[in-house]
């Protein structure tokens, strides 16, 4: 296996007389100490963990109890839980993600800065990680309940796109992130608090690393319903409802959508204001928004707005292709971003269609309409 640390010089730590202190105190700590860095000395079970972890890392850890605890969830009463190592990983993991979001993009501005650090370090990324990794098979725990959720988290993140950003069909359990944070603390404190050599050893969990287009075409249900709303002045109200035991949204007092999470809350509040945007403020009716009445040349019509705008160009793409060869049925999606902000866009899908071109102006249509929704043309 590879020693990161072998080839990289451990960097000042900084600080006065006591940063130092602390600095040694918990590398001393957590020095591994003659015999314990020996399979032998705990079970059969943790050291094929650790073992198959190390592997996973391409890292072999100097003390192996670090790793053990990084491995072990707090219903295990027998030994040192992750909770410690967990709460040093976050922050390390935020600083390491910062520091090369920081380096990769310097035309980003601090605000799509945060919103890609929490991106690439939300429960969701990290939950997906570890099943991705597998090291959810690794950790050990008494809670038979957890099981069931991871299962169930597992199989569906197998079914899913590796790109989703914001929350699947089933909500990422907590103990998954916690357990790539635990893990990441291990390195970190195992590596001598060096974040460079930290982050070269832990990053390979992490990818892909959400960038700005990935964001752009995936922005959080939440924040775009927010922005929604408040061009026209209207306030959004999210409130969890103790019997029926749901997130619901609501818009100027209004009940307009519920769902497990806040996040699919959202989606499904967004699904139905534009449709409502478009009925009320256009005075059309729900038939052009399904697209049973187009716009006649939708698309060159849609690329010249973009080009009067200085908005990149449209991009089509395919969501779905069914049928026999002679009976081809398409459905095309347009997406286009605004100049408003590097990770806004906008998206639609259009009806299905015998031609890939009738496709992609039935699209092209309702993004016209969805544009004139939200008065950007």
């Amino acid at each position: 296996m590879n020693d990161p640390t072998a080839t990289h010089t451990p960097s000042a730590y900084g600080g006065d007389a006591d940063d130092e202190k602390i600095h040694k105190r918990i590398i001393e700590n957590n020095t591994p100490g003659p015999g314990d860095a020996d399979d032998e000395d705990y079970g059969t079970d943790i050291s094929d963990s650790v073992r198959a972890v190390e592997k996973l890392l391409d890292y072999s850890f100097k003390g192996k109890r670090l790793l053990e605890e990084a491995l072990t969830h707090s219903s295990c009463t027998d030994s040192a839980s992750y909770q410690r190592l967990e709460w040093l990983g976050d922050s390390a993991l935020g600083l390491a993600v910062s520091n090369f979001l920081f380096s990769a993009h310097p035309d980003l501005q601090p605000g799509q800065l945060s919103l890609l650090r929490s991106a690439n370090t939300s429960t969701e990324k990290l939950a997906r990680a570890a099943v991705r990794c597998r090291l959810h098979c690794y950790f050990r725990h008494d809670a038979t309940a957890l099981d069931g959720q991871v299962r169930e988290f597992a199989l569906a993140v197998q079914k899913e796109d590796d790109t989703v950003v914001h929350e699947g069909v089933v909500k990422a359990p907590k103990v998954l992130a916690d357990i790539v944070e635990s893990v990441a603390g291990a390195v970190y404190v195992d590596c001598k608090l060096d974040l460079h050599v930290f982050w070269a050893i832990f990053r390979r969990l992490l990818e892909p690393i959400v960038d700005p287009e990935t964001l752009w075409k995936q922005p959080h249900p939440v924040t775009l319903l927010h922005e929604l709303c408040q061009k026209d002045g209207r306030k959004v109200d999210f409130k969890f409802r103790e019997e029926e035991k749901d997130n619901a949204v609501y818009v100027d007092g209004e009940l307009i959508a519920s769902a497990s999470s806040e996040i699919q809350a959202a989606r499904a509040a967004l699904k139905k204001l534009c449709l409502y945007e478009c009925n009320c403020k256009m005075d059309v009716d729900y038939s052009c928004i399904y697209g049973t009445t187009e716009i006649e040349g939708a698309k060159e019509k849609l690329h010249t707005i973009c080009g009067k705008k200085r908005w990149p160009k449209p991009y089509y793409g395919n969501v779905k292709e069914s049928g026999p060869f002679h009976e081809r049925i398409y459905v095309r999606s347009v997406e286009i971003k605004t100049a408003e902000n590097v990770l806004y866009n906008l998206c639609v899908e259009g009806d299905e269609k015998s031609r890939v071109r009738d496709a992609d102006n039935s699209a092209a249509s309702l993004m016209i309409r969805r544009l004139q929704a939200l008065k950007k043309i």
